[in-house]
């Protein structure tokens, strides 16, 4: 909410779908799209993603990603103006399995 001069409008809304005791797997709308905005905007409500060292997690993962997903996607093609749907299932790993069989 801290306006800097020449800063955008960055927005988002996000819902809870499953939860560990220490993690939780979020679903989260974009309604902008701003360099960093979901890791930003998390990180300023005190959610660290999963292995986010430069936003704020304790530690990084083994593979040295963060665990941010991109599950579905839609945009309009540049040139055919045709709408673009994509979506593509999570990595294989222990913590995204654990969750997918809880939602």
């Amino acid at each position: 909410n801290k306006e800097r001069k020449g800063s955008k409008i960055a927005k988002l809304s996000y819902k809870v779908l499953a939860s560990s005791d220490n993690y939780h797997l979020l679903e989260i709308d974009l309604h902008t799209g701003r360099h960093h905005q979901i890791r930003a905007q998390l990180a300023a409500l005190g959610i660290h993603i999963k292995g986010d060292l430069k936003y704020g997690a304790q530690r990084s993962n083994p593979d040295g990603g963060i665990c941010l997903h991109a599950r579905h996607i839609t945009f309009i093609h540049p040139v055919k103006k045709e709408r673009i749907d994509i979506t593509a299932a999570p990595p294989k790993n222990t913590l995204w399995d654990y969750f997918l069989g809880r939602v």
